[in-house]
């Protein structure tokens, strides 16, 4: 899944000096205050850390309040999505007018009616509401399906993603890693169509533009003038 990334970094956390016979477990405490938060710092949301200490920086006395600084390297997992990345989420709760997920399970997302694309029908079968696809009746989304969607923003404060089925490589996971061939090449197909259909649009416009040249396609003698006194007055 994208907008997952692990990196390493250099870190220095500062504790009250009767954390001093204990540094690791003082240490473990300070960053789990951080987990499950976006950090500007750190450029996304800490999820997970593996950190190594280096050694302390000796007494540094503030004020009144004296404390010390432990300096540490430290491997992260974050999470930082953006507009048009992938990710995957567990629905929670389905209606006609949205689908909610869980992402990771801590951050909630939605997607919209009108972001979901046509091929999808809501459905309410036995009192339980999904959306089903048109053209493939098997690609179905209902409460408990992961869902593979694109990011349209994301709220860092809250932790809140807003996405997207508009596009044909989201849907239901399961279905698309199934059939992941067959949506490839549903997408060949798409593209040489719009293709095709480029090459027929450019022969009809020459063929237009050759009788244009022609036969004036305007024959009405005020159109005529006013078009005239338009250019006049340019």
């Amino acid at each position: 899944m994208e907008g997952l990334k692990i990196g390493d970094a250099n870190l220095v956390v500062y504790l009250h000096p009767s954390k001093s016979n204990n540094v690791s477990d003082a240490v473990a405490t300070q960053l789990s205050s951080l987990l499950f938060k976006f950090n500007e710092s750190l450029d996304g949301v800490l999820l997970a850390y593996e950190p190594d200490v280096l050694g302390n920086l000796g007494t540094i006395l503030p004020g009144i309040h004296p404390y010390f600084g432990v300096k540490l390297k430290s491997k992260l997992l974050l999470f930082n999505p953006k507009p048009e990345m992938l990710l995957e989420g567990k629905v929670v709760k389905i209606s006609q007018q949205a689908i909610h997920m869980i992402v990771l399970g801590f951050s909630s997302a939605v997607i919209v009616e009108e972001d979901i694309r046509e091929e999808f029908r809501y459905k309410i079968k036995r009192g339980k509401g999904s959306y089903v696809s048109g053209s493939q009746k098997k690609h179905k989304i209902k409460f408990g399906t992961i869902v593979r969607f694109l990011v349209k923003s994301f709220d860092e404060e809250v932790l809140h993603l807003s996405g997207s089925l508009l596009s044909t490589n989201t849907g239901s996971a399961s279905w698309l890693h199934t059939n992941s061939e067959d949506v490839s090449q549903d997408n060949s197909n798409t593209k040489r169509r719009k293709e095709d259909e480029g090459r027929d649009n450019i022969v009809e416009l020459s063929k237009r533009a050759i009788s244009e040249e022609a036969v004036p396609l305007n024959t009405n003698p005020q159109t005529k003038k006013s078009k005239k006194r338009k250019g006049n007055d340019s």
